[in-house]
């Protein structure tokens, strides 16, 4: 089954579809999201990818990202990504969204405009093994010291999107994120 992502402009306004090979060889920006769990000690779940991803494979990421499929609401493409990818659902909710563009080694591009979600859970997950090869669970400090000292093991966007996620929960307001930010 070919798998259309959604097209979009630099408002995120959608004006077609088109395969997702096509997508990323030809580096049309497109819709995509991230998820950053938490658990309830203020750990990130990471994930590794797969080795046979298509691109960025081996490397250390979120806890979830993928795309929306043509005609699905964002929020119910994170529940079912997360489920698929990861073996379990959590409740999420939208903080922010980046656009990037990163061209791989082996000429795919990601041109996406990327809509970052955040949740807390202990479930502990039971991951697809063809999307990922190993999880755990890291604290920030020690995430941002390794991120530093060897970049090549994480993927474009982590590195991207890290930093703006962790203001974002520094400096939220609201009572679910302190015991995350508390660093």
């Amino acid at each position: 089954m070919n798998e259309f992502l959604i097209l979009v402009d630099e408002h995120d306004k959608p004006w077609g579809k088109l395969e997702k090979d096509q997508v990323h060889q030809l580096g049309l920006l497109h819709r995509a999201f991230s998820v950053f769990i938490f658990n309830s000690k203020g750990e990130l779940l990471l994930q590794q990818r797969a080795e046979g991803k298509y691109h960025s494979a081996g490397l250390w990421t979120n806890t979830c990202c993928s795309h929306p499929r043509f005609g699905e609401d964002l929020k119910d493409a994170v529940e079912r990504r997360l489920e698929e990818e990861m073996g379990f659902t959590c409740k999420t909710q939208f903080i922010f969204s980046f656009v990037y563009k990163s061209k791989f080694e082996n000429g795919l591009t990601e041109h996406e405009f990327d809509h970052v979600y955040y949740g807390v859970s202990d479930n502990l997950p039971k991951p697809n093994l063809s999307e990922v090869s190993h999880w755990k669970y890291v604290d920030l400090p020690s995430l941002e010291k390794d991120l530093s000292a060897s970049p090549e093991k994480y993927t474009v966007w982590l590195k991207i999107c890290l930093p703006k996620l962790i203001q974002h929960l520094t400096t939220s307001s609201e009572a679910k994120f302190n015991s995350v930010s508390a660093r």
